[in-house]
């Protein structure tokens, strides 16, 4: 696992802030918010991504026959919080053998779904052209305690994932599963819940940490 912040971006090295800056600065994309080093899979992963995030922390739920939740990540620093958060997930495919998720809430401009998704900007551009969604999720929290149905595009070019992008809640929502073929599980309609909602006691099933969190 890294134990230094990356770009969100291109997952490379990034400069911390010091005499001549406050900014995190990529060699290739300037100033970003940094990456933080994921998270492994339990309680206490879960706690510091809650404490200090300004998105939605999503997870489907409940989560599809047989999975697991494998990991989190951020990105953000003490100054800004998390204006980005990842939730990783893993278990058999529909389709063929085991398959892999993460679930991505960002602030536009931080660049980590479109780094999934192998997009060269920071946001997904001209996915909203007015073509009908290619897919729904119901979600479901603090600012949508009644349920919300959020249209997702498929979008991205790389060709061993499904990428899909929405808006929820004022913010960027991701989804990228692996293999590519992993992409039907859209087509179940699922359900995302935000873990930031207050009093909610959820006993979450925890895996092995995901290395997708790390790509």
């Amino acid at each position: 696992m890294r134990a230094e912040p990356t770009c969100p971006r291109c997952a490379g090295p990034v400069q911390a802030p010091g005499l001549w800056s406050s900014d995190w600065i990529c060699g290739v994309h300037g100033a970003v918010l940094p990456r933080q080093p994921s998270k492994r899979p339990g309680p206490d992963g879960l706690a510091a991504v809650l404490r200090d995030t300004r998105v939605p922390v999503w997870t489907p739920w409940p989560l599809p026959l047989g999975w697991l939740v494998t990991g989190f990540a951020t990105v953000g620093d003490d100054r800004s919080g998390a204006r980005a958060t990842a939730v990783a997930a893993s278990g058999p495919g529909l389709v063929s053998g085991p398959a892999d998720l993460v679930l991505i809430a960002e602030q536009p401009g931080v660049g980590l779904g479109a780094h999934y998704a192998g997009l060269d900007g920071a946001d997904p551009g001209e996915v909203f052209d007015g073509s009908p969604p290619h897919v729904k999720l119901d979600i479901s929290g603090p600012a949508a305690t009644c349920g919300h149905t959020v249209p997702m595009w498929s979008v991205g070019e790389q060709a061993d994932r499904a990428v899909y992008v929405g808006e929820a809640m004022g913010d960027w929502l991701w989804v990228a599963l692996w293999p590519a073929d992993a992409g039907v599980l859209m087509l179940e309609r699922q359900n995302l819940l935000d873990l930031r909602e207050p009093g909610m006691e959820i006993d979450l099933p925890y895996g092995a940490h995901s290395p997708r969190l790390d790509d």
